[in-house]
């Protein structure tokens, strides 16, 4: 009956995804697209962040790479020639589709993120935080020394604009899937473990490095291709595009629904990526008949900063904790019945 439930919602996403194009403007087709997108994100840190107690803030770092990795091998060879004419040889000649580079771009990212994890998965607490936003402001600085590949501070462009909703929501439903399949695993009870009490996950001979190390690199491998996703979404962007402004909105977004939960992760990424378009809105102004509110720069990012701020207080462990909404109505269920 599950499955049978499991498969009927997907096809009814499925069929709105094909279907909203049609009947919606843009601009909500864009907000969509975006919300898918941020999924995938949010998700990549979901995972070492919310399940094995290892808090990175260098996340971004991942998205930034993958979203070059793929432009650069997606990017014609005409625009490489003009733009790039430094390439090396095995990469000015090569112009892929979106969907190999967005497959590269995730492996390219696992594989550094496991080089990069060797050391720093040895830490915990505030120590990895702080080392893993070192990693991310490398990435940043490396970006724009590197413009032979990057075109360094200035705008990477051409990059093939091809993100459509279906192609969106086909890549978040299989980000959610996968999280899910390892989280609710034997692997994800590794993982909780290794959160909860490490002496007691070595005493029961866990291998806490490699449990660190497999959630740690899995979610770059998400995070590479949220960021290739992102690149083609948005087809031109620069160094600054990933850094902390997206930082701060990815954690809002995972704190707020609660960083052990996928259905918080889908809940906060709804709820901030809606609350971020009504706050743009208002710093344009808005006009109601007789009553005009001026312009309000920067409300955005102070209301985000106050939403974070209230969250971590009354809060701290987000709106589903570590529930799912399939255990909300299970006990809805149990008390309506007794």
């Amino acid at each position: 009956m599950n499955r049978i439930l499991i498969l009927a919602g997907l096809a009814s996403l499925a069929l709105c995804a094909w279907v909203l194009p049609l009947i919606v403007s843009d601009y909500v087709v864009r907000l969509l697209i975006m919300v898918c997108i941020n999924i995938v994100l949010v998700g990549s840190m979901c995972l070492a962040n919310g399940f094995t107690g290892v808090f990175s803030l260098g996340q971004v770092g991942f998205v930034a790479i993958g979203a070059y990795v793929s432009g650069i091998l997606s990017l014609s060879l005409a625009d490489k020639a003009s733009y790039l004419p430094d390439l090396p040889m095995f990469l000015a000649h090569i112009e892929m589709a979106t969907l190999p580079a967005t497959l590269i771009a995730g492996l390219v990212c696992a594989a550094i993120a496991i080089v990069v994890g060797l050391p720093l998965m040895r830490l915990s607490g505030h120590h990895v935080s702080v080392a893993t936003m070192g990693f991310m402001i490398i990435v940043n600085v490396v970006i724009i020394n590197a413009d032979s590949f990057t075109r360094g501070a200035r705008t990477f462009t051409g990059v093939p604009t091809d993100m459509t909703l279906p192609w969106v929501v086909g890549w978040a439903v299989l980000a959610i899937f996968l999280l899910a399949r390892l989280i609710y695993s034997p692997i994800g009870l590794a993982l909780r473990s290794v959160r909860e009490d490490v002496i007691a996950a070595q005493a029961v001979g866990l291998p806490v490095l490699g449990t660190r190390l497999l959630a740690f690199s899995f979610g770059a491998f998400l995070a590479g291709v949220g960021g290739s996703l992102y690149g083609h979404y948005l087809g031109s962007f620069s160094a600054q595009t990933f850094f902390f402004p997206l930082m701060v909105s990815l954690i809002t977004m995972l704190v707020l629904g609660g960083m052990s939960s996928l259905s918080g992760v889908v809940t906060g990424v709804i709820v901030v990526t809606a609350l971020s378009e009504m706050l743009r809105n208002l710093e344009r102004g808005v006009h109601l008949g007789p009553v005009s509110i001026p312009p309000l720069f920067g409300a955005s990012q102070v209301v985000l900063g106050l939403l974070f701020i209230l969250v971590m207080i009354y809060r701290p462990r987000g709106l589903f904790e570590d529930r799912e909404i399939s255990s909300v109505f299970k006990r809805r269920k149990q008390r309506s019945n007794s």
